[in-house]
């Protein structure tokens, strides 16, 4: 179960613009899931959001009965991106219907053994955590302005979880230190077996009891648009998760590169669309040249 935002997204970058496409973190994160397990889906939309994403959605294979449909006019984000895409401006942002977002899971979805809490509202994410009955392994996602107006409820949802997901400028920003092997390893204090944190380009570094795991980037030739690309790593890793239904060590670091994989797919085009028109045979050769880019000979 995937819980988060849904969204219509504009975006500009130097290769092109596109405006009001399908977006959202909980979008990306189950599209990116769905290609290794089904998915069911909490989020809120209004009363103009097109059938043509409900109808893609629902031919990923993933559940739509926990997609709430309010009165008004559906989230939007408007952003534009610099040749380094690392480099992200946000132009608008209007929360409607999503503002007063309250997540009600559908009682099927209560008894979901992999849950992920997308980026929102902390105080949402322990709504859902008080409706779920006793999932195996719980994952959640924030963002700095969480971590700068709700601090507390946010510490509160890491006792909670099993996995962490943030990026290296957000758990610096939790802990104020410039380490982030230090911070990540508070996160853990808390109460976390496992955090991952987000480097971008620079890849992904995950930190369990004893263990380090650093995956690098995918060397992508263009990049066009680099929204939504944590959020697919996010479902690709526990998509790849619950499909194998196996989180031991070993099998969380193929999963950290199932869903970088997954993200350097999502980049190479505006939106969805890349996801879209994704093969399972090309996710497996890009899994294979991960493997390769990172292999060497030991002494």
């Amino acid at each position: 179960m995937i819980v988060g935002s849904v969204a219509l997204d504009s975006v500009r970058t130097p290769f092109g613009e596109v405006t009001e496409e399908l977006g959202g973190a909980a979008v990306y994160s189950a599209v990116a899931a769905s290609y290794f397990a089904p998915v069911q889906l909490v989020g809120v939309v209004g009363t103009d959001f097109p059938e043509e994403h409900v109808s893609f959605l629902a031919s990923r294979n993933i559940d739509l009965r926990g997609l709430q449909r309010a009165e008004g006019p559906t989230f939007r984000w408007a952003g534009e991106y610099e040749y380094d895409v690392n480099k992200r401006r946000t132009l608008k942002t209007e929360l409607n219907v999503f503002e007063c977002f309250r997540p009600h899971i559908p009682d099927p979805y209560r008894d979901a053994q992999y849950v992920f809490l997308a980026n929102i509202d902390p105080c949402l994410q322990m709504e859902v955590l008080s409706q779920v009955r006793n999932p195996k392994l719980i994952m959640c996602d924030t963002m700095n302005f969480w971590i700068e107006s709700k601090r507390d409820a946010l510490l509160e949802v890491l006792k909670r979880v099993d996995v962490v997901f943030m990026n290296d400028e957000e758990v610096r920003q939790l802990f104020d230190t410039p380490s982030i092997v230090k911070a990540a390893h508070e996160v853990r204090n808390l109460g976390p077996s496992v955090v991952v944190i987000k480097k971008g380009e620079h890849g992904a570094l995950m930190i369990t009891d004893g263990a380090h795991f650093s995956a690098p980037s995918y060397p992508c030739e263009e990049v066009v648009d680099p929204t939504g690309a944590g959020d697919t790593f996010a479902g690709g890793f526990i998509g790849y998760v619950a499909s194998t239904d196996d989180y031991s060590e070993a099998n969380l670091r193929k999963a950290v590169i199932y869903g970088s994989a997954l993200a350097s797919f999502c980049v190479e085009d505006f939106s969805l669309r890349r996801l879209a028109r994704l093969t399972i045979p090309q996710i497996a050769e890009r899994y294979c040249e991960f493997k390769n880019m990172s292999f060497f000979e030991p002494i």
